[in-house]
């Protein structure tokens, strides 16, 4: 969410499946499953395969920019063990149901969009070659800075 203009941008193609629900509310439950390393050149609600109760689709192509400031959150996302991408989905209110909002690589980025409580926000699993993309980024723009304990002043 950093207001200056990101060092770089990263495609990500987002797969979501669409479960039926067993409620009296809604007809289908909606999540996103995996991520995509690039632009695929599906076009995006291509249907990939499933079952009646449980459908996969290519819901479409995002970019996830990086910028300097967040480099120590991608640096604690990659060194977490499952590095993760955190994908919001925006309801339409139409057809298709979903648009892609925002994917972001940095964990404090992503927990953020869960404030609002109106967007669909949920991690997948970081593809090999988005980390790898990450990871140099990480390596280039990352400074490390030594913690200071600032003294307090005396009371008056």
């Amino acid at each position: 969410m950093s207001q200056t203009e990101p060092l770089a941008r990263l495609p990500v193609g987002i797969v979501a499946e669409r479960r039926t629900a067993k409620s009296a509310w809604a007809d289908y439950l909606w999540r996103p499953v995996a991520a995509l390393a690039g632009a695929p050149p599906a076009a995006p609600w291509t249907a990939l395969g499933g079952t009646v109760d449980c459908m996969n689709f290519y819901i479409g192509t995002a970019e996830i920019e990086l910028h300097r400031s967040d480099a120590s959150g991608y640096r604690d996302n990659l060194n977490s063990g499952e590095p993760l991408l955190w994908v919001v989905l925006r309801s339409t209110g139409g057809e298709p149901p979903y648009c892609i909002a925002a994917v972001t690589a940095e964990p404090g980025e992503g927990e953020a969009y869960t404030e609002a409580g109106t967007d669909l926000v949920d991690t997948v699993a970081m593809p090999e070659p988005i980390h790898s993309e990450i990871a140099a980024f990480v390596a280039q723009h990352f400074v490390e800075r030594p913690f200071v304990k600032r003294r307090r002043g005396a009371a008056s």
